[in-house]
């Protein structure tokens, strides 16, 4: 269960920093709401997650899913391009995230 709390958690990291991008600086009041509360939901969530998995192995996931979700809402949300590079670097984000978790 733990794993999937943990999901959860970088499913709602990816919400805040695309939250983080259309609140303008916090200068929009909904947008920022919508990522404050996220941000959160993302640390409780991941505090939920510590207490049954080792922080070596959960915040690199944690992270991990964050940084390649929220690569692939700046893509398909905010029209941001997507070349061979950024495939890449997913590609090699995803590798150590399956290899962490394969190891723990």
């Amino acid at each position: 269960m733990s794993w999937v709390i943990l999901l959860v958690a970088g499913i709602f990291e990816v919400l805040w920093a695309t939250g983080l991008k259309h609140s303008e600086g916090f200068s929009r009041l909904l947008p920022s709401m919508f990522t404050v509360i996220t941000l959160i939901m993302s640390f409780v969530l991941l505090s939920i997650a510590l207490k049954e998995l080792p922080v070596s192995v959960a915040y690199p996931v944690w992270t991990g899913i964050g940084a390649v979700g929220t690569v692939m809402s700046g893509v398909i949300i905010l029209n941001e391009p997507f070349d061979f590079y950024r495939l890449l670097c997913i590609t090699l984000i995803l590798s150590g995230i399956t290899g962490l978790r394969l190891l723990s």
